[in-house]
């Protein structure tokens, strides 16, 4: 874990809200739509999904996924021609341990 990366990832509010989606996506995403295809949320939530969520394009939010991914924060899954995103609950684990003894 690299606690300056993660903190740099942290410090955009669109991905911010992005870790929000991610950590109760039945709240921010319809199911309904994975569940038709055999897959749920446990997988994670499609870039495109969260893109048209954050109303922002698709290479930004691509952007974004990817400086949170290689922070730690997030793992994908790509299956077919998309990828899904999902909290990396080991890594966030780590981080607030960090913050609670360092800071």
């Amino acid at each position: 874990m690299e606690p300056l990366l993660i903190y740099k990832a942290l410090s955009n509010e669109t991905r911010c809200q992005i870790m929000q989606w991610l950590k109760n996506p039945a709240e921010f995403f319809d199911e309904e739509l994975y569940l038709r295809q055999g897959l749920n949320f446990r997988i994670g939530v499609c870039v495109g999904d969260i893109q048209v969520k954050s109303g922002l394009a698709q290479s930004v939010i691509s952007s974004y996924l990817a400086t949170m991914q290689q922070a730690g924060l997030l793992e994908s899954e790509r299956i077919g021609k998309w990828t899904y995103y999902r909290r990396n609950e080991k890594t966030i684990q780590q981080f607030a341990e960090y913050v609670q003894s360092k800071l």
